[in-house]
């Protein structure tokens, strides 16, 4: 299953490092969990969901949870297992790793600190960046903030730099932080003048947190005062949270390592690897709660109403179609437009999208890695075709 194509080469190079660190000592102990509330008994829709989820888990996914908010309410289930050592079986209160879709829960925050009169957003970032972090940037006084939101920065990605890439083979336990990642693109030049076009990287999203904890003092308490509590989002977890990552009721993660349709259990590198990402990835949270998020978002529950349209101000990729907003994907799922985002890692994968002319919101997480071709992928696609039409059609 191929949730994203705003990943990231880096991930490639990671079948280096699994031949020697994928073993028993990666399982990561999952657990059932409890479901607080019950779903609509009946929903029109719901035996079509479930044979495609049902039909992505033949196709070798381990498991997929999944939430839906129409017209005719709240809708959740699963499909598969959430462990496949123990046979677990997948909930819809598994907590699933959000990766990219964490990008527009914090372009939320830094527009609420636009709001808030904290910044501009086309204002320069070295006016909020401290000089510490900006030194590294190439070029830092030509890029607004506005332009890290919606990735026409220019700016290199850090994780295409040999240097990075040696450290993170060598010491994949390494605990990297934002302020690290900046050192790895010094004295790069731009890839393109700033505002001139359209390139998805990781390092705009990381940048982003070093001027929100500038402005805030902690961008991770930032957001969870100013994003889960306002929309009760109580099972969704970041950095600020206690004991952030070690949940039980989070889901093994598995990896098709040689493309060749076997998955190894690679659970302990996945939260490693997701702990030390700030901003561009980093959350966990349920299917209802990250749908509660986007619903909230676009319904005016965190926002303005002007600062919304300006998320929705896309930008235009090569083919002249409407590619990002200011942390908004514009995509065409299914035949039918769609606002939100998705994300993809070593062991897991998700989507979360509205669809603006059918007034549907639906979030869908699996525990199998994304980033890497692998022959599981095809039959997966075709399940969740199959998945967007008993949605939408």
């Amino acid at each position: 299953m191929k949730t994203i194509s705003h990943t990231s080469v880096i991930t490639l190079l990671f079948t280096m490092l699994i031949s020697c660190t994928v073993s028993q000592q990666n399982r990561v102990a999952s657990s059932s969990c409890v479901q607080e509330s019950a779903p609509i008994d009946t929903y029109s829709r719901a035996a079509g969901i479930n044979k495609a989820l049902e039909k992505l888990t033949r196709s070798g996914v381990p498991g997929v949870a999944f939430a839906v908010y129409s017209a005719e309410g709240w809708w959740e289930t699963a499909a598969g297992l959430a462990d496949l050592e123990s046979k677990l079986p997948m909930q819809p209160c598994h907590l699933q790793y959000l990766q990219s879709v964490s990008k527009t829960y914090m372009a939320a925050a830094i527009l609420k600190l636009y709001e808030e009169k904290k910044l501009k957003l086309d204002t320069p970032i070295t006016a909020y960046l401290p000089e510490k972090y900006s030194r590294y940037i190439t070029g830092a006084e030509q890029v607004t903030v506005r332009m890290l939101l919606n990735h026409t920065s220019g700016i290199p990605e850090y994780n295409y730099a040999p240097a990075y890439v040696s450290k993170l083979l060598q010491q994949p336990e390494f605990p990297f932080t934002a302020g690290e990642y900046l050192t790895y693109i010094q004295g790069k030049p731009l890839d393109f003048a700033p505002g001139s076009k359209y390139s998805y990287r990781n390092v705009n999203y990381v940048i982003l947190t070093l001027m929100a904890d500038a402005i805030t003092g902690n961008h991770a308490a930032y957001i969870s005062e100013a994003i889960f509590k306002p929309l009760g989002l109580v099972h969704t977890f970041y950095r600020n949270e206690p004991g952030y990552l070690d949940y039980p009721n989070i889901p093994s993660s598995y990896w098709d390592r040689h493309s060749n349709s076997i998955v190894e259990n690679v659970s302990l590198l996945q939260r490693n690897n997701v702990r030390n990402m700030v901003g561009d990835d980093g959350m966990v949270s349920t299917p209802k709660d990250a749908v509660m998020f986007l619903k909230g978002l676009l319904e005016g529950k965190l926002l303005a109403p002007e600062t919304l349209e300006l998320m929705k101000t896309w930008v235009m990729g090569p083919k002249g179609n409407n590619e990002y907003g200011l942390g908004l994907d514009h995509a065409l799922i299914g035949g039918y437009r769609a606002w939100g985002h998705s994300g993809g890692g070593i062991g897991a994968g998700c989507q979360l999208y509205y669809f603006p002319d059918k007034n549907v919101y639906f979030f869908a997480g699996i525990n199998l890695g994304t980033v890497t071709d692998s022959p599981l992928h095809k039959e997966a696609e075709a399940a969740l075709n199959a998945l967007y039409r008993a949605m939408l059609d």
